[in-house]
């Protein structure tokens, strides 16, 4: 199958996935979202046992592209909830993929795409890699990914995160448990392999089973409070301070908030 927006690779039991918009930060555009779908079920139909999900570039994943972001906030509430499902359905494959997923975080992983990495149940990345979620300051929340995010590193590390939108570095992302391992840059794909060959090496069926047990714990939970997410996201889209947020960060100015 033809992708416009990441390239597929089979190496045995492996699969990787790399996004390859570098001039864009390999941002999140609604095409990247049916190209990884497409290429998930790709790799499960042909039995992978190992995923890995990389970037291209500097940047691993900067995030949703804000220019569709900007161009969705003019159109009703009920094209925005369509949008947010649709990222929700790419976030909840990801996190749920029957098989093991290794992010291999080459550079800055931002907003959605620290997301994308910190999904996968294995995250490494370079010592220069760069992890937030600083959509509060552009007037956004990052609901969506909260669902998850707090399962992972605990409710006190999620608030600091997503109240304060700052930026951290790798040392930090490895304390707080957002990340797995630091890895050199030189080594970053050779050690992705590794650990998926040491996956694939393990009985198929058991590793397959426990991830599935392991999730099955939350997984209505899960389900129910991604319905309350994608509400929440799509309704923050319709807010003065999202229009201003976006639009102040795109012509590189300060914001004036509707409160100001």
């Amino acid at each position: 199958m033809a992708y416009t927006t990441l390239t597929y690779q089979a190496d045995g039991h492996v699969a990787t996935i790399a996004l390859t918009v570098p001039e864009k930060r390999n941002a999140i555009s609604a095409q990247m979202v049916v190209d990884l779908i497409a290429a998930l079920a790709h790799a499960e139909e042909n039995r992978a046992r190992v995923m890995i999900l990389t970037g291209s570039g500097k940047a691993f994943c900067a995030g949703m592209d804000l220019g569709e972001l900007q161009a969705l906030a003019k159109f009703p509430l009920e094209k925005n909830i369509e949008d947010a499902r649709r990222v929700a359905k790419l976030f909840h494959r990801i996190y749920t993929f029957p098989k093991p997923v290794i992010a291999a975080v080459n550079g800055a992983a931002i907003a959605g795409g620290c997301g994308l990495a910190t999904l996968a149940d294995f995250t490494l990345a370079v010592p220069e890699a760069k992890f937030g979620y600083p959509e509060v300051k552009l007037g956004f929340m990052p609901a969506l990914v909260t669902v998850f995010l707090r399962r992972q590193i605990g409710e006190k590390h999620a608030r600091d995160l997503l109240l304060t939108g700052r930026i951290i570095d790798a040392p930090e992302a490895y304390r707080i448990g957002l990340i797995t391992e630091i890895v050199p840059a030189e080594r970053l794909m050779e050690r992705a392999r590794e650990l998926a060959a040491a996956l694939a090496a393990a009985s198929p069926a058991a590793v397959t089973r426990t991830k599935k047990f392991l999730l099955g714990f939350d997984d209505a939970a899960i389900r129910s409070e991604l319905e309350a997410a994608i509400d929440a996201n799509a309704a923050i889209r319709t807010t003065p301070d999202f229009r201003e947020g976006i639009a102040s960060f795109l012509e590189k100015r300060a914001p004036k908030w509707s409160e100001d």
